[in-house]
């Protein structure tokens, strides 16, 4: 039947082509942002995991600037413990030349100043090995710690060395000096103590330093993991979605041509009244 009230077969085409205009808008908005799931109503559980999981790699990445943080500290602590350590066996070389009994006194004065000289950087090293604020060799220096996980809940902490003329790593005080021959046995024992001590504070520094890069590297690796699942969930598949964007606009295009088709069919009822 020919009808000029109802169209029927251009309603179908017209439907036909809001559902192909429809599927090119989502196939156009995937290309545009890379994204399969880029908002709740795309599929509202898959967006829900993947909010999920990308709030937990925004706190790794705190996590990470913490670790960071922290180990520079670290590293900075070791940096001048080792220069403190290698000062201490410099002044044992100055101390050990001091208790030479045929030296004049000009001689053994001149050995002192070296030490002297070489006692004091210690404490300007010391009070200089800070970062970010933080130093763990000064005395009455404060343990330093840095997030282990998402929630802070779980930390690391570096113990502080108290690498200071007044503390009890370095057995020497800032007034030790070798202008005699006894002064400089009773230092030379003071600074064979201190270099074992030095040394083992070193090694704690070294290991609190090793654990902050191991877990530094695994909360690295977790974070890409994480990236990769959540682009699993969510990423468009760009090669497949362009072979599917030609479809759509061939479709789209026989849709228009087809609906121009359907309008036309109404203008047969003139012909019968010619």
């Amino acid at each position: 039947m020919t009808s000029v009230n109802t169209n029927h077969g251009a309603m179908i085409a017209l439907q036909q082509l809001n559902n192909t205009n429809s599927e090119l808008s989502t196939t156009q908005s995937r290309i545009n942002t890379g994204l399969e799931v880029a908002s709740a109503k795309d599929n509202g559980a898959v967006f829900a995991i993947a909010q999920g999981m990308r709030a937990d790699v925004a706190s790794y990445g705190v996590v990470q600037q913490s670790l960071d943080r922290v180990g520079s500290t670290v590293d900075t602590a070791i940096a001048a413990g080792e220069a403190v350590g290698d000062l201490l066996i410099e002044m044992k070389e100055k101390a050990l030349g001091a208790k030479d009994e045929t030296l004049t006194t000009e001689q053994r004065d001149a050995y002192d100043e070296d030490f002297k000289a070489l006692r004091d950087q210690v404490s300007t090293i010391v009070d200089n090995a800070e970062f970010n604020g933080a130093n763990l060799l000064s005395n009455g220096a404060d343990d330093i710690t840095a997030l282990a996980n998402t929630d802070g809940s779980s930390t690391i902490t570096v113990a502080a060395e108290d690498l200071s003329l007044t503390g009890s790593t370095i057995t020497l005080t800032p007034a030790s000096d070798i202008d005699t021959v006894t002064k400089a046995g009773n230092v030379i024992t003071a600074l064979e103590t201190s270099i074992d001590n030095v040394n083992a504070a070193l090694a704690r520094l070294g290991t609190g330093s090793k654990s902050l890069e191991t877990h530094s590297n695994f909360v690295t690796k977790l974070s890409d993991a994480m990236e990769t699942g959540i682009g699993n969930l969510v990423d468009a598949d760009l090669a497949k979605e362009s072979a599917k964007l030609q479809s759509l606009q061939t479709k789209q295009q026989l849709g228009v041509q087809a609906l121009s088709i359907a309008n036309q069919s109404s203008g047969l009822a003139l012909s019968f009244f010619r």
